[in-house]
């Protein structure tokens, strides 16, 4: 069976990490005073996602003045929303491939923050798939694991396999109008030399030279 190098370099990504984004990775952000900072992640469909977030003051020596929070799903749809937060959670399940966006901002009304115009430094510890889960010790924690390793690995081939075809009916598309445009073209170029050539002759004879 032949496989095309989309698809090799996913199942290379899967065998080293197990998917082809970080399954947990820690995010320090830096909100500024006004305006909103975000982060995104693309994540295809079905995978568990938790997100911990944790704000702190720029001396890092506190809670630092709270933030406003927002998640939209890749259609912007919201899927978590809380303000005045110091700290927080949130989890869903994707039911759509795409990117992913939490925002921060600074809440409004900071009067029990004493610094003014301070930035926030927010920590964001984002975790999907098989890190999201809370494992025991033993020889069924690595059972377990494998098995959830091998259905992720599955999903994420499925999602290739998907991306791979949809960018190939897109080519072909694009060959095909390519090449239709290639013909008229041709068409076009044949019609306007007949007509330079008829034309030529046309006045050839009028002026008797032929």
């Amino acid at each position: 069976m032949t496989i095309s190098p989309l698809l090799f370099i996913g199942l290379i990504c899967l065998a080293g990490g197990g998917s082809l984004l970080p399954a947990a990775e820690a995010i320090w952000l830096t909100v500024p005073s006004s305006g909103e900072r975000c982060v995104y992640e693309e994540i295809h469909a079905n995978v568990v996602v938790v997100v911990d977030y944790l704000c702190i003051d720029q001396n890092n020596i506190g809670l630092g003045p709270t933030v406003d929070v927002r998640v939209n799903s890749a259609y912007g749809k919201e899927l978590y929303k809380k303000t005045n937060e110091t700290h927080g959670q949130f989890a869903f399940t994707t039911s759509e491939s795409g990117t992913y966006l939490a925002c921060f901002w600074i809440h409004h009304d900071q009067t029990h923050y004493t610094a003014s115009n301070s930035t926030a430094i927010v920590n964001i510890d984002w975790k999907m798939g098989i890190q999201t889960k809370d494992w025991d010790a033993g020889v069924e924690l690595e059972l377990r694991k494998s098995s959830e390793r091998i259905t992720e690995i599955r999903a994420n081939i499925l999602y290739l396999k998907f991306r791979e075809s949809a960018m190939r009916e897109v080519n072909e598309k694009t060959n095909k109008r390519v090449a239709q445009l290639s013909f008229i073209s041709l068409g076009l170029c044949l019609m306007v030399s007949l007509f330079q050539v008829w034309h030529l002759k046309r006045f050839f004879l009028k002026r008797k030279l032929i």
